[in-house]
């Protein structure tokens, strides 16, 4: 049913508004299927997942891919982070265009003394919190959101140092009539976000080619982890596909969100060039062939391919 993105400061009160509007939806009739995705579902650590720029870039990479495992038209989505740059909205908001459905950000518009303030009382108290330098330095990048944005739009802004969070504020509640509103023909006020060509979901005719492809595309990126796993993170003499399949010689780690990232682009990007070509190949060998000289594409020397 739609996309909620939550975003602000650190330390600005957005896990406590996440679920704050995810009790308030879950009271409506008729209840819809509620799902928060944040750091803490995956046991990350805050200051270690933003101790640089790649630590951060793994982050955004694994809430984007739950994200779009977990859209679908019969649930609200509610990410749960800073989610602070306008570029990563914008991503998320691509996702809920090609997925059909509602998309809304809520801000908590907190000034950079109370969440400095607040950071320190949770430290003190022996709750998550920033390292100063880590906190300073996505205070200094944060990207306010823009409702002339169409990725910031509708923008529902909260104000928790001055107002708290409460189900009952003007914001939440219109939040809430937003996200639940019933649409029809007359509805001019609840905006559905439509895919575009490049978005569709694929023919029923190629359905089975895209699972086949879903499938081989996972047991390729099982048997690289396995291997890594294995290795202990030394070098490997290759990784074995089966009995005349390419073997995969990786010569740097390859991180588990990476891995998940180039799969979800490679199934993508086959699903739109069989809007107008071709379906993919619906035999998992093909798959997995197409789908291990795409690593070598994007990878470049990272992996080379023997066969």
């Amino acid at each position: 049913m739609a996309l909620v993105v939550i975003c602000g400061q650190p330390c600005s009160g957005k896990s406590t508004a996440a679920s704050c509007l995810a009790e308030a939806l879950r009271q409506t009739e008729p209840a819809p299927s509620v799902k928060t995705i944040d750091e803490t579902s995956f046991h990350l650590n805050r200051n270690q997942s933003y101790a640089n720029m790649t630590e951060e870039k793994n982050l955004r990479g694994v809430l984007r891919s739950e994200v779009d495992r977990s859209l679908s038209t019969d649930s609200i989505v509610i990410v749960d982070s800073l989610n602070s740059i306008k570029g990563y909205r914008y991503e998320l908001w691509c996702l809920a265009r090609a997925a059909g459905i509602r998309y809304c950000v809520v801000h908590c518009d907190v000034d950079e003394q109370s969440c400095r303030t607040w950071n320190v009382e949770r430290r003190e108290r022996g709750e998550p919190s920033y390292d100063d330098n880590i906190f300073e330095d996505l205070v200094r990048r944060f990207e306010r959101p823009d409702n002339k944005n169409r990725w910031d739009s509708p923008l529902f802004e909260l104000w928790p140092a001055k107002e708290g969070i409460d189900k009952s504020s003007t914001a939440m509640v219109d939040a809430v009539s937003y996200l639940t509103k019933k649409v029809d023909s007359k509805t001019r006020d609840v905006k559905i976000l439509q895919p575009t060509i490049a978005t569709q979901s694929v023919r029923g005719s190629e359905a089975n080619s895209l699972y086949e492809m879903d499938r081989a595309t996972q047991e390729v990126t099982n048997a690289i982890v396995e291997a890594q796993s294995r290795a202990l993170g030394g070098p490997l003499n290759g990784v074995s596909l089966g009995p005349g399949m390419p073997t995969v010689d990786i010569s740097r780690s390859v991180g588990l969100p990476e891995l998940r990232r180039l799969r979800l682009t490679f199934i993508k990007l086959a699903g739109q060039t069989s809007l107008s070509g071709p379906p993919p190949p619906s035999d998992a060998e093909s798959a997995k062939r197409m789908f291990v000289d795409y690593l070598n594409r994007e990878l470049g020397s990272g992996l080379r391919i023997t066969v």
